[in-house]
């Protein structure tokens, strides 16, 4: 709707970079407001409203919401995949606790519309890794995995037993060239694009075959609005929607990089990050998605190679 009013709580990160420039684009600077624990920098200022939020401070939240008139908020904050599982304690209550901010201030009627994502996280080690299905075995085995999984089901429980409009996406491995890598056991193919300029040569920290399903950043944010703004008897499901982009090794990544600077190499070092990625699934079914409101991915990896390098070599002035 063109009144609503959007906040964007952790918007500093790779998703939220990305997710709040889009959003200004469609509904104008002023009604979408970006928010992260930390100060602002000038240009963050110079592009619209922001203001320094603790997730897990409610009542710095309500004071946002009822400042701006916020009546769609979407919950970016979290501790990641890698991240979590060295601070497990405070990656649970960050992940867990900010949610229930959000779903309790819908509840009480002071928010319309919810967005939280989700992850291919939520599977383990008993899930199918091959076209993994959206409604299938669900036991995850990190910090991580563990909280999303809990937070599909707390989503889906505030929308049977409240009327909570909240959505959500099971987001794979994302790459994007505007924010660095977040800490994620998937990062590794983010930072791969930037060390491939920078030395001509990257190190990996996942074997070399480790197959993960993968998107390119402007796929993942046109899913994440196409979610949102999609008619309500659209969305069945209230957990997390399975959506898929490609999947692809470290060995698939660095022969598309080839194919623009020859002389590129790599190497493998697996450390604690590659039990990790054992643990999730190598490619993804999304037809449910597909069916449901109309996902469907426009990137491949040739053609996401291409658009890092390019964009890549401009940021750092390489061109």
């Amino acid at each position: 709707m063109e009144t609503d009013t959007i906040l964007v709580i952790g918007s500093s990160g790779q998703i939220g970079t990305e997710l709040v420039a889009e959003l200004r684009t469609r509904y104008g600077r002023d009604r979408v407001i970006a928010s992260d624990i930390k100060p602002a920098t000038p240009e963050q200022l110079s592009e619209g409203p922001y203001e320094v939020i603790d997730a897990l401070n409610r009542d710095q939240i309500f004071e946002v919401v009822k400042k701006y008139g916020v009546n769609q908020v979407y919950l970016l904050a979290a501790l990641l995949s890698a991240t979590a599982e060295k601070n497990p304690m405070f990656a649970w209550k960050l992940n867990m606790e900010s949610l229930f901010h959000i779903l309790e201030m819908a509840r009480e009627g002071h928010i319309r519309k919810i967005y939280w994502p989700s992850s291919i996280a939520v599977f383990g080690l008993t899930t199918p890794r091959d076209n993994t299905p959206q409604f299938t075995v669900i036991e995850p085995g990190t910090v991580y995995g563990i909280s999303k999984q809990a937070g599909e089901r707390w989503c889906e429980w505030y929308h049977n037993k409240y009327g909570v409009d909240v959505r959500s996406i099971r987001y794979p491995g994302l790459i994007g060239w505007k924010s660095a890598p977040g800490g994620g056991t998937t990062d590794y193919a983010v930072h791969i694009y930037h060390e491939a300029l920078a030395n001509n040569s990257y190190n990996c920290f996942l074997a070399e075959n480790t197959t993960l399903p993968m998107m390119y950043m402007p796929d993942a944010i046109r899913a994440t609005i196409e979610i949102m703004t999609a008619p309500a008897e659209q969305i069945r499901y209230r957990g997390g929607y399975n959506i898929a982009g490609m999947s692809f090794s470290p060995k698939e990544i660095a022969m598309a990089i080839k194919k623009h600077q020859p002389d590129f190499t790599i190497t493998y070092q697996p450390d604690f990050r590659q039990a990790i990625a054992d643990s999730w699934p190598r490619s993804i079914d999304d037809a449910v998605a597909r069916e449901h409101w109309g996902w469907k991915p426009q990137f491949d990896l040739d053609r996401m190679t291409e658009e890092m390098l390019v964009n890549l070599k401009k940021v750092n002035n390489l061109v």
